[in-house]
């Protein structure tokens, strides 16, 4: 199985949108993805990967550069991954983990942050298989 990781492009819009949606349970919208990318495709902190099998997207990790007091050089900040459900368990979410750390790293950051929901425990069992800890709560407050 050739994964190839690269850069989101516009035309991987909607593979990303049904991503969200059916493997995490996101409820956006494609104006509004569109939007978004459109916000910040000159902002490096702003970073998208996908997976791609056989010209087809099945996964994808985003993430944002966050900075923090005492840390100059900051923290990066996964806010979503995704594979697809028939292709999960077989290495493509280990590839865009990695991917996205020697990404960090080339950019001199050294630590990432993830939030994933409390009901999603294969989830974190795949996030500690990868050596992230869970030593903190998020908590969030809709407005």
């Amino acid at each position: 199985m050739d994964i190839f990781i690269r850069g989101i492009e516009e035309k991987d819009y909607l593979d990303v949108l049904s991503l969200g949606n059916n493997e995490i349970g996101c409820n956006h919208n494609i104006d509004d993805l569109v939007a978004h990318y459109k916000r910040v495709k000159d902002d490096e902190r702003y970073i998208t990967f996908v997976a791609v099998l056989n010209n087809k997207v099945v996964g994808f990790i985003s993430s944002v550069w966050s900075y923090q007091i005492g840390h100059e050089v900051g923290f990066m900040h996964i806010v979503a991954l995704a594979v697809k459900a028939e292709k999960q368990n077989q290495g493509i979410g280990t590839l865009l983990i990695e991917h996205i750390e020697k990404y960090a790293i080339g950019k001199g950051i050294s630590s990432i942050v993830l939030n994933t929901g409390v009901q999603r425990t294969y989830a974190h069992a795949f996030y500690k298989n990868k050596g992230y800890d869970n030593h903190s709560w998020c908590f969030s407050k809709t407005l």
